[in-house]
C-alpha cells in the first residue's frame, strides 16, 4: 500500500498497522475475520486492487494487547479496573 501510515496508530507499544496482500477477496475476508477474533481491529475494511499488481491488498490496525475483544475477560478499556472472577 503507498498511503502514508499516520502515528497515531503507531504510537504506543502493540499498536499495529497490517498491510494484507492475497490472492482473492475471499481470502483477505477470511484473514480479516480471525484476526479479529483475535484482537482489538479495525474491523473489515476496504479491499482494493492494483493494477499490474498481483491479488488484493487491504490494510488492517490492530491493538494486539487486547485479546477476545467480544470477551469479558478480556484486557480492561482505559481507566477501567478488571473485574475478579471465581477462576483467577
Amino acid at each position: 500500500m503507498d498511503s502514508v501510515i499516520d502515528a497515531r496508530h503507531i504510537s504506543e507499544p502493540g499498536l499495529v498497522v497490517l498491510d494484507i496482500t492475497a490472492a482473492d477477496e475471499e481470502t483477505a475476508l477470511a484473514l480479516m475475520d480471525e484476526l479479529q477474533q483475535l484482537w482489538a481491529t479495525s474491523g473489515t475494511t476496504a479491499i482494493r486492487r492494483d493494477p499490474a499488481q498481483p491479488g488484493v491488498r487491504a490494510r488492517v490496525h490492530a491493538d494486539i494487547r487486547r485479546t477476545n475483544p467480544g470477551n469479558e475477560a478480556g484486557l480492561p478499556h482505559d481507566g477501567e479496573e478488571q473485574a475478579a472472577t471465581a477462576d483467577q
